[in-house]
C-alpha cells in the first residue's frame, strides 16, 4: 500500500502533509503536490494533515489513475520537504470539484 495525492490538492496545495512526511517522499508541482509510490512507506501521517483531504490510500476505489499521474510526475518535478506559502485562493478552492479537467498544470513547482 501507498498513499496517493488526488485533485483535491489541484490550486490548493496546503503543503502541511511535507513537514510531517518521515522519507520526504512528495514532489512539486506548480499547483499541485505528487507522492512518489516508490519511496512511500506507508505510514498514513500525511494524511490527516491535508486540509483539502487531497490524500487517500490507494487501497480505495477509482484511484489507478491517480497513482499514475502520482508516479509520472515525482519523476519529473522537484522533490519539497518545506512548507512554503500556500495558494492566495486556497481556501476558496477547497470545494471545487473537477479540478482535474479545469485546473491541473504539468509545469514544475519549485521544491526545495
Amino acid at each position: 500500500m501507498t498513499y496517493v495525492v488526488t485533485d483535491a490538492c489541484i490550486r490548493c496545495k496546503y503543503m502541511d502533509c511535507v513537514e510531517v512526511c518521515p522519507v520526504d517522499c512528495f514532489y512539486e508541482g506548480e499547483n499541485m503536490l505528487v507522492i512518489n509510490p516508490n519511496e512511500c512507506i506507508d505510514c498514513g501521517v500525511c494524511e490527516p494533515e491535508c486540509p483539502a483531504e487531497a490524500i487517500l490510500p490507494d487501497t480505495e476505489n477509482g484511484l489507478e489513475s491517480w497513482m499514475e499521474l502520482n508516479r509520472k510526475y515525482a519523476e519529473e518535478w522537484p522533490n519539497i520537504t518545506h512548507k512554503t506559502d500556500v495558494p492566495a485562493d486556497a481556501d476558496e478552492m477547497r470545494e471545487v470539484t473537477g479540478k482535474l479537467e479545469k485546473f491541473f498544470s504539468p509545469k514544475p513547482g519549485n521544491g526545495d
